[in-house]
């Protein structure tokens, strides 16, 4: 089982054998990060599904871009920050506010 350092850490495979693979993986050590080479069985890894979301949003931006070139339309294919949620007002009716306050501290002798 690899240290507890390495944990959901991401790297490279450099090498494969029978029953295990060579990864080179990032570590902070004192404020510097260094590239260390570990060999991790086979049990103890999976792979990355961190490139998943940019394929898909290559692969829809792809079919937008065909879309609009046959309507003769511009399309935005960047990404957009999340909009803040619309306000709204919070009925009191039947939902009386409770009264939030601190626990008193007991002392125990």
């Amino acid at each position: 089982m690899p240290h507890k350092c390495y944990h959901g850490k991401t790297g490279r495979i450099f090498n494969v054998t029978r029953r295990a693979v060579g990864v080179i993986v990032n570590k902070r050590y004192r404020g510097s990060i260094l590239p260390k080479k570990i060999n991790i069985r086979i049990e103890h890894i999976k792979q990355s599904r961190c490139r998943e979301d940019f394929l898909n949003r290559v692969k829809s931006n792809d079919e937008r871009k065909r879309a609009a070139k046959a309507t003769g339309e511009r399309v935005n294919t960047k990404r957009l920050p999340a909009a803040p949620r619309t306000g709204h007002y919070v009925s009191t009716f039947q939902n009386q506010p409770s009264v939030v306050e601190q626990i008193p501290y007991e002392f125990i002798a």
